[in-house]
């Protein structure tokens, strides 16, 4: 049976995959995992629980709220933020465990739930496992005082995460004009709120969550509107999320995407200059831009790669004593001020830069030059089996012969969709296009259902 728990917690779609049963249980068996731990021994548990704005998160919620309160753990309801602000408030409430409901990027009709341990840190994978063996078991219910307790407050959490980020801003923004793609989702109130205190002319588009449209053609896996209204603006720079606001792409003044692997490097060349990088090193994973690496090099700055996840970028950055990583996505991870990927702080000290240099976005991300890059995303395959098939292992061999000395493959199956990603990248777009179409017709082939 495959794990329940993704790279980034448990997704599916909403009220078949992921239902109101399931979210209970999970919150049930996540309290008396943390409690045989000896989490809560002491004083009485406390949870903080956020969303996204999608539909089905109002039920979702309201069933892992139930769950941790019948479970005996009190609850602080945040209401709709981003995920990491629930990852903040767990910190500042020393809280012992954050929940938030949210599938990120995937579509409307997608949810999911991901736990936050004591401080804001994701549940270790043995944690997890833990919580997944412990479903449906019997088990003896508090009564009486011994339950939960819920209290709400949206707006007290909403002026203390955007506070949180003001105070990490490197940088005031006096004098930039912006416009921020919130995609209807956990940003649009939060993102406009922060980069207005710190003196940025704002313009929010898709900033309307009705519960349905997140995610809907816009945010930063839809770019084309941001792009249109940065350019029609005369702004300075654009700022695009996701559903619940843990990445951060950007748009310079001519229309262009500044990718994660541009700010990342940018981030971390500032952050170099300032003393402040650790160890002189930068985290990313597989999927960053070979481009990436050669700007680092010249700086000398070291990278450490890891699987793709923004999981396994945080549990390298811990390991190793590093405050800077982050995917090509846009899942920045400044661990100086975050304990996860946070698409506002992201974006405070990318401007911050700008704001500081009285330099123009596309020259701070000129510093890498991206050899061209294909994605293309398998959809119903067996992807379990990427890595085991020998046709499909053949043709990986037979383009990376290939490209051998000036490019690269990478193939990998999606730890948050039902999915096989073909990566290539070469010295021309149209190589790595024939190259990433020649594997993604194998894949389809091989592992079609």
């Amino acid at each position: 049976m495959a794990r329940l728990f993704g790279t980034d917690g448990i997704r599916g779609l909403a009220n078949r995959d992921l239902t109101a049963e399931l979210a209970l249980d999970l919150s049930v068996a996540a309290a008396h995992v943390l409690a045989e731990a000896g989490a809560f021994e002491g004083h009485r548990p406390l949870a903080v629980v956020g969303r996204d704005s999608r539909a089905s998160g109002e039920f979702l919620q309201a069933a892992v709220v139930a769950g941790l309160a019948s479970a005996g753990v009190d609850v602080l309801r945040v209401g709709v933020l981003p995920t990491p602000a629930v990852a903040a408030l767990t910190a500042v409430h020393e809280a012992d465990l954050g929940v938030m409901i949210s599938a990120s990027h995937n579509p409307m009709p997608d949810n999911g739930i991901k736990f936050f341990a004591r401080g804001g840190v994701k549940l270790d994978d043995s944690v997890e496992d833990a919580v997944e063996a412990r479903l449906g078991e019997p088990w003896e219910r508090p009564l009486g005082r011994g339950v939960g307790r819920v209290r709400e407050d949206h707006s007290g959490a909403v002026r203390q995460y955007v506070d949180h980020v003001v105070v990490a801003a490197p940088q005031r923004l006096d004098g930039l004009r912006l416009v921020v793609d919130c995609a209807n989702g956990a940003a649009s109130e939060t993102t406009p709120s922060a980069l207005t205190a710190l003196g940025a002319q704002v313009r929010a588009i898709h900033a309307e969550p009705d519960g349905w449209n997140i995610n809907d053609g816009c945010g930063s896996t839809h770019m084309d509107d941001l792009l249109r209204a940065v350019v029609e603006d005369g702004a300075d720079a654009g700022i695009a999320h996701d559903g619940d606001a843990d990445r951060c792409l950007a748009v310079d003044a001519q229309g262009n995407v500044v990718d994660g692997d541009q700010i990342l490097a940018v981030l971390a060349m500032a952050m170099r200059e300032r003393g402040v990088l650790a160890h002189d090193t930068v985290v990313a994973t597989v999927m960053s831009n070979e481009g990436f690496r050669v700007a680092m090099r010249a700086a000398g700055i070291r990278v450490i790669d890891t699987a793709v996840g923004d999981r396994y970028v945080l549990e390298a950055m811990r390991a190793g004593g590093y405050n800077l990583g982050g995917e090509q996505s846009g899942h920045v991870i400044l661990a100086d001020h975050a304990t996860t990927g946070d698409g506002l702080l992201t974006a405070v000290h990318l401007l911050g830069e700008v704001a500081r240099t009285g330099g123009s976005l596309a020259e701070l991300a000129a510093v890498v030059q991206r050899l061209p890059q294909v994605l293309v995303n398998v959809p119903d395959v067996d992807k379990s089996r990427v890595d085991t098939d020998p046709a499909l292992l053949e043709a990986v061999e037979w383009a990376e012969a290939e490209l051998a000395g000036v490019g690269r493959v990478l193939l990998r199956s999606s730890g948050t969709e039902p999915l096989v990603r073909v990566m290539v990248e070469a010295p021309t777009p149209e190589q790595a296009e024939g190259v990433a179409d020649r594997l993604a017709h194998v894949v389809r082939e091989r592992l079609g259902h």
